[in-house]
């Protein structure tokens, strides 16, 4: 028998795999039930509900990018090359598969069906990012290492739903190069200085 937060874990994951695959509604108790090898009331032991399940998958996947995000700023401290990171951990994502989507994208396309409190999380984790990125785009500015068309805030949004949008055009085409084809004109137009 598997220890609690082993259990917990792997119905995280589990979710987290089906969400991407298929949305919020597109997965049930008994999908993960079947998938993790466990009876659905062990789930319920976890998570009272699904609603509880997916507000704890993305508040754990907010923990992960934030820590992600200190990670960069501890290891690089030029702006221009926090953002090529930050685009070069999901090009790698995507073209190997292991995360081909940022489950909160795919949950804010949902939004208008999600429950409040899920939709609270993937709220949440938008402003979080836009936050940093806006920090990011504001430091490049200031340190002449970024070109920026408009104010931090306006770019650091663009840069968001470019990323965002680039990862849908991946999955639409079936072609994980696509990411990179969006996403490095961005790049270039930001690091270049005019």
């Amino acid at each position: 028998m598997s220890n609690p937060s082993s259990t917990a874990d792997a119905i995280l994951a589990c979710a987290r795999t089906l969400i991407i695959a298929g949305g919020y509604n597109g997965f049930s108790y008994a999908d993960v039930a079947e998938i993790v090898g466990i009876r659905k009331p062990s789930i319920h032991h976890h998570f009272a509900s699904k609603v509880d399940l997916v507000r704890t998958l993305v508040s754990r996947y907010r923990d992960e990018a934030q820590a992600g995000l200190s990670a960069l700023e501890r290891n690089i401290s030029d702006p221009a090359e926090q953002l090529r990171s930050y685009v070069a951990y999901w090009e790698a994502c995507i073209a190997d598969a292991t995360a081909p989507f940022c489950v909160c994208a795919l949950l804010a396309s949902e939004l208008p069906i999600l429950p409040e409190e899920v939709a609270l999380e993937v709220r949440a984790h938008f402003r979080a990012l836009a936050s940093w990125l806006t920090s990011v785009m504001e430091r490049g500015k200031r340190q002449g290492r970024l070109h920026l068309s408009s104010t931090p805030r306006i770019e650091a949004e663009g840069f968001m739903a470019t990323v965002h949008g680039a990862m849908l055009s991946a999955r639409a085409y079936g072609d994980p190069k696509m990411f990179g084809i969006i996403t490095r004109p961005l790049l270039e137009r930001l690091s270049t200085r005019h």
